[in-house]
């Protein structure tokens, strides 16, 4: 059984043109909670996805600016993890846990 903070720390997988390049040189990119270490979420994607993880870089996207109906409002701070694995290793993003 995982351990169910686990599921709290990878937020969710990051589909996007750039993560889709990435993906070609074996590496996987998810959305993970702002307090999250490396350690914690490589613990996570070895638990929840059975794979093993060779190496997790991680980013902080800031929210930007943005105007909606004329009132100023702010994007929230985005962590991402950037998750490679070892050769041979693979995970299917576009599948649910």
């Amino acid at each position: 059984m995982t351990d169910l903070r686990h599921y709290d720390v990878i937020v969710s997988p990051a589909i996007t043109e750039k993560a889709t390049l990435v993906s070609e040189h074996n590496q996987v990119v998810f959305n993970v909670a702002r307090d999250a270490s490396k350690p914690e979420i490589k613990a996570a994607v070895e638990a929840l996805f059975n794979v093993k993880v060779k190496a997790v870089n991680t980013l902080v996207r800031k929210g930007k600016l943005k105007r909606f109906r004329g009132i100023q409002g702010r994007q929230s701070n985005v962590k991402k993890a950037i998750v490679t694995l070892v050769d041979g290793q693979s995970i299917d993003v576009a599948t649910g846990l």
